[in-house]
């Protein structure tokens, strides 16, 4: 089995950490700013989160087309990123805009959300995952989904730790400006080094593009990948838990607990620093097939930990809870890294970084804030925010993705029994 070269593990590092950068900024201060800047209004960020999550899908599957049937990921890299790093810097300047109406402004801050989502999916979902699956194999996927879900974490701790700094300094517009520049300045880099793989092949339709694009919506693709879409529904369940949490812990932290963007970086970024060495060990059990073990283990540690952080005020037990939810998070979403990377049909790798996108990113995306929304409006804390009241999350929403992330185990038992089998069946 051919190992990945050095110089790849360089590009898988450094397009990846500027990537996931990039996304963190979306989902987490891109939903302080709104808090901040706009209005302290949950339905801005639930349209923002539910529309670009919809969008990201679609550019998703649409370029993961073109790049199979090219044969090339390296000009869907280098263009997105250079336009999602420019896109994010115009999503900053709605705070300069004149205008008077919350819809309106809610209504741009969503569009400009939209757009550099869409070619964020350009560049890392459609081009750069589908790149990392196409030189790598089996053998090493432990390891690639160890870095998938390093770098997150990584993204999370520089975001909670260097962005609460900066933004408390210089304010969002200036920390826009930061992000966005790097991006832009990693796809140029992007053109002059990364190179595709060698074994990557175009594969075009004979009956066009449109037939290919729409190959994979059809019962045969579910019946002849069932561990596959298996995989996918663990990952589906686990992240709309996910996702009525994270969007707001930010929020959380800083309009209900009341701390500044520095300390709560801190809290964060801290206890997801320890998070991350736990990746070490558990690629050794993936890459022997335990994935079940691995992805049962942290979803218990996951629920404790968000079940911590809902009865705590204190630093030292919000920390802690901040480690166990991390830890979780990180160990079970290097497991299905590893896990659908390893079962996807080589022919269809880019449109299969779509239907990922779907279970992954739009369904969870759509419907977790949705639970958010309910229940903050609901159930939260009404406070004031520069001048305008409006409902914040409190210790109700911790509890709520605790449940619904327990609810995961259900998929993982038919996932499991055909991993077993198809471990058997070598």
């Amino acid at each position: 089995m051919e190992k990945i070269s050095r110089k790849n593990w360089i590009l898988i590092w450094i397009l990846g950490m500027a990537g996931q950068l990039c996304w963190n900024v979306e989902n987490a201060w891109f939903n302080a700013f709104v808090y901040a800047k706009i209005a302290p209004n949950p339905d801005i960020i639930s349209w923002m989160v539910g529309t670009s999550a919809a969008v990201t899908t679609f550019a998703t599957f649409l370029i993961g087309t073109m790049g199979d049937r090219r044969g090339k990921r390296k000009p869907f890299i280098a263009i997105g990123y250079i336009l999602w790093g420019i896109f994010t810097i115009v999503f900053g300047v709605s705070e300069f805009l004149p205008i008077n109406s919350i819809f309106a402004a809610g209504c741009f801050v969503v569009a400009m959300d939209a757009v550099m989502s869409f070619f964020g999916s350009v560049g890392y979902d459609s081009g750069f995952c589908a790149w990392t699956t196409d030189i790598s194999n089996e053998s090493n996927r432990g390891k690639i989904g160890g870095a998938f879900a390093t770098m997150p974490v990584l993204a999370t701790i520089f975001g909670s730790v260097v962005s609460g700094i900066i933004i408390d300094r210089f304010d969002f517009f200036a920390f826009f400006v930061i992000i966005g520049v790097m991006v832009s300045a990693i796809g140029i880099f992007s053109i002059f080094t990364l190179r595709d793989s060698e074994t990557l092949r175009a594969k075009k339709d004979p009956k066009g593009f449109w037939h290919q694009f729409f190959s994979v919506f059809n019962y045969r693709t579910v019946s002849e990948n069932k561990e596959l879409f298996w995989v996918f529904i663990i990952m589906m369940v686990y992240f709309i838990g996910f996702n009525v949490y994270f969007p707001y812990v930010t929020i959380y932290f800083t309009s209900y607990l009341g701390m500044d963007y520095t300390m709560t970086g801190a809290v964060q970024g801290i206890s997801l620093l320890v998070a991350v060495l736990l990746t070490i060990p558990a690629a050794g059990w993936i890459d022997r097939g335990k994935n079940t073990r691995v992805i049962a283990a942290a979803l218990v540690i996951n629920v404790i930990g968000l079940t911590v952080v809902s009865i705590s005020t204190q630093l030292p037990y919000l920390a802690l809870g901040m480690l166990f939810t991390g830890a979780g998070y990180v160990i079970i979403l290097q497991t299905l890294t590893a896990w659908y990377k390893n079962l996807y049909p080589e022919e269809q790798r880019g449109q299969f970084e779509g239907i990922k996108q779907l279970f992954f990113v739009c369904i969870p995306m759509i419907i977790g804030p949705m639970i958010s929304n309910f229940i903050i409006t609901n159930y939260g804390t009404m406070v004031v925010v520069d001048g305008k009241k409006g409902m914040v999350p409190n210790e109700i929403l911790m509890v709520v993705s605790a449940g619904l992330t327990l609810v995961t185990f259900l998929p993982l038992i038919p996932a499991g029994k055909l991993l077993t089998h198809r471990s058997n069946m070598k």
